[in-house]
């Protein structure tokens, strides 16, 4: 005769296993997904961060006049002073540890500034020297870049950035050999220039024109006037060294008190590395605490529910072994039950993560301009890594409730209800 209430109380208890299972696997699924997830756009932060300068020599300096703040030698503090042309020579006579030198001179664009035909912009223009491009890479797409006789004969030649040129020639011919008016001046076309990373200095490259250095100068009447300079170290030297040595001679060929820390401004990309690569790892390591932290946990709910498990099927743990049940038949149907359920929610989280990733990547981030977050994916090293965890993991959630299991004797486990 069929027993009704035996078959809801089965039922129930079926039920309650799954539900308990369930959101035991829950628990691993969403541990694994968080830390597949954060590790990615950790990734693609890294990666968008370090774009961003790509393009920038890695043991380059950049420096300019400022105020002075102490007095010297009569000059009162306050003082207003400018690099010179003969300061650049003087650096690289008297400082073997440069490489490269190289002045540069901005201008901000006024009013559509820039005309060609009917079209106008308005974009910065840059006074760059032959030997720039070996500090700020310029990405050429067409052309040539500045070179050695543009500046020594000052030429009336620019480069122009990829925008200027979409802007300028919508019809997407040549514009090499043109001429367009850059505040009142014609300028003869010699290139086209992209640019590598996502800042820039006096602009992006871009975004701007590019003339010779020389020619800048003799147009705004300056004399030899140097709004900034920009220097590399040679190999087997530091940037800080050479910018040290550098402020060094700057101060005391212009009259400016050797202890005086505002005469000259700058900073060195050398150290915006080191301390990206900083950050970047201490990112990571928080990345793996946190993701760590919500993986142990629903580990932690794994071996729970297991000891549960075992405590109901006490009876039967108890019948199997006075039957001849070997300890390790024991163990190992209990820990293979663990091994499945961390498993199975494990690489479910870790599919979906990657996932959700090639999702952002290919329809989120794409069309974003300016964006600091590129590409963010897992290595396959970070995935096989996970894996081999997570399945360590789910082995050791089963342990204890082996250890349990193990310790019942037969005639107990029969005699409990």
């Amino acid at each position: 005769m069929f027993d009704l209430d035996r078959f809801n109380e089965i039922w129930v208890t079926i039920t309650r296993n799954k539900v308990r299972s369930l959101l035991t696997g829950f628990g691993v699924f969403w541990g694994i997904f968080m830390l597949v997830v954060m590790m990615g756009a950790g990734t693609g932060l890294q990666k968008g961060m370090m774009d961003g300068i790509e393009g920038f020599a890695t043991n380059s300096c950049f420096m300019g006049a400022g105020q002075t703040s102490l007095p010297y030698k009569g000059f009162q503090k306050g003082r207003q002073w400018n690099i010179h042309n003969r300061d650049v020579d003087i650096l690289l006579r008297e400082i073997p540890e440069i490489d490269v030198v190289s002045p540069l001179l901005t201008q901000w664009g006024g009013k559509d500034n820039v005309v060609y035909g009917d079209n106008v912009g308005s974009y910065s223009v840059r006074g760059l020297n032959s030997n720039y491009d070996r500090i700020e890479k310029q990405g050429l797409t067409q052309g040539r870049f500045i070179n050695e006789i543009d500046v020594l004969q000052k030429r009336k030649v620019c480069v122009i950035g990829t925008k200027v040129y979409e802007e300028l020639f919508p019809s997407n011919g040549s514009p090499i050999g043109k001429y367009i008016r850059v505040n009142g001046i014609y300028y003869q076309i010699i290139g086209v220039a992209d640019g590598v990373a996502n800042v820039s200095l006096g602009g992006r490259v871009s975004e701007s024109v590019a003339i010779p250095f020389t020619t800048m100068q003799q147009v705004l009447n300056q004399g030899d006037v140097i709004h900034l300079l920009t220097a590399t170290a040679k190999r087997g030297y530091s940037a800080k060294q050479v910018e040290d040595k550098m402020k060094e001679l700057l101060k005391l060929n212009n009259n400016i008190d050797p202890n005086d820390q505002q005469a000259i401004w700058g900073f060195n990309m050398e150290e915006q590395f080191k301390m990206f690569d900083f950050l970047f790892i201490g990112i990571t390591i928080l990345i793996w605490i946190v993701g760590s932290g919500t993986l142990i946990a629903g580990i932690v709910g794994v071996s729970n529910i297991m000891l549960v498990t075992v405590k109901e099927r006490t009876k039967e743990i108890g019948v199997r072994r006075a039957l001849g049940a070997k300890p390790r038949t024991i163990m190992s149907q209990i820990m293979s039950e663990s091994l499945v359920l961390t498993a199975f929610a494990g690489l479910l989280g870790l599919s979906l993560g990657v996932f959700v990733l090639y999702l952002a990547d290919t329809y989120w981030l794409q069309d974003a301009e300016n964006m600091y977050l590129k590409e963010p994916m897992v290595s396959f090293g970070i995935a096989v890594s996970s894996t081999i965890i997570l399945l360590i993991c789910g082995l050791l959630s089963g342990a204890i409730p082996t250890m349990r299991a193990l310790q019942i004797k037969a005639i107990d486990a029969i005699r409990e209800e």
